[in-house]
């Protein structure tokens, strides 16, 4: 890899730290070419990104950036898993390392917090944007369906009332 290669890769990594809403820093060591493949299509999935890039190269493209933090994690066999989305990354790499042990997630971060172990998995057991957004519109519309039914209620009870009576009278 020749400089203007490097100083590419910089770069490159510079805007994901600089974009992305969480990023889990995590070892691979004794991760196979398919296994590797597959935590990349769990990341594809839901936007997510996976990257292996050299630590040197990633401590400087971290140096100034909101998530610097993370610089004592890039240690060994690193793997970085990032996304726009402040939950999705973490929720594939911890999905991931539970059904995989090779995979080792030492910490990461959100935005300029930085995240340990635990952090990681407090953060991927939270819901995605897409869920927040569901239950959000849910809530919006139940009230709606609640007042239609209240609205609704009274006169089939009026109804039942006024049958049974002229039943009786019958």
């Amino acid at each position: 890899m020749d400089r203007a290669q490097k100083e590419q890769l910089v770069e490159d990594l510079g805007q994901i730290f600089e974009s992305s809403g969480v990023v889990v820093v995590a070892h691979y060591e004794g991760l196979t070419v398919a296994e590797m493949q597959d935590l990349r299509a769990r990341a594809r999935e839901v936007d997510a990104s996976v990257r292996v890039a050299k630590n040197k190269l990633a401590k400087i493209a971290l140096e100034g950036k909101p998530c610097e933090s993370i610089a004592d994690h890039l240690t060994g066999m690193t793997v970085l898993t990032f996304s726009e989305d402040p939950v999705a990354a973490a929720k594939v790499a911890q999905g991931f390392a539970k059904d995989n042990e090779k995979l080792v997630i030492l910490g990461g971060a959100m935005g300029e917090t930085a995240l340990d172990v635990a952090g990681v998995k407090a953060v991927s057991e939270m819901p995605s944007r897409e869920e927040l957004i569901a239950s959000i519109v849910g809530c919006i519309g139940a009230p709606a369906s609640n007042i239609a039914g209240a609205i609704g209620a009274p006169a089939s009870n009026i109804a039942s009332v006024l049958s049974t009576i002229e039943e009786k009278a019958a």
